[in-house]
């Protein structure tokens, strides 16, 4: 079990200051915490193969394929813009002051 002084040294480290109450709830928090670790240690594990990730899933995400472009529906939000630059949409500098 982790005695108070660990608990004060741990709580120093992390630079909080912790009241007589938080102590004791820290102490058996942590030494459930220390418990539960000496249990998984003690598991036995050699026939189970290492892994990095919790599922087999590599890559979940559609293609990134270009869709078909509809001219007209670019050209209506170009028009919407209150400013456009060789069909781009041009928008105020943020680490300046320059509108656009």
């Amino acid at each position: 079990m982790i005695d108070k002084e660990q608990v004060q040294h741990i709580a120093k480290l992390a630079r909080i200051s912790l009241t007589e109450e938080e102590l004791s709830r820290y102490q058996q928090d942590l030494s459930a915490i220390l418990n539960y670790f000496d249990i998984l240690r003690k598991a036995n594990t050699e026939e189970t193969e290492p892994m990095t990730h919790s599922t087999y899933h590599k890559n979940v995400a559609r293609e990134d394929v270009p869709k078909r472009e509809r001219p007209e529906i670019i050209t209506a939000m170009l028009e919407l813009a209150p400013c456009v630059k060789d069909g781009f949409f041009k928008v105020k500098a943020i680490l300046s002051s320059k509108s656009c």
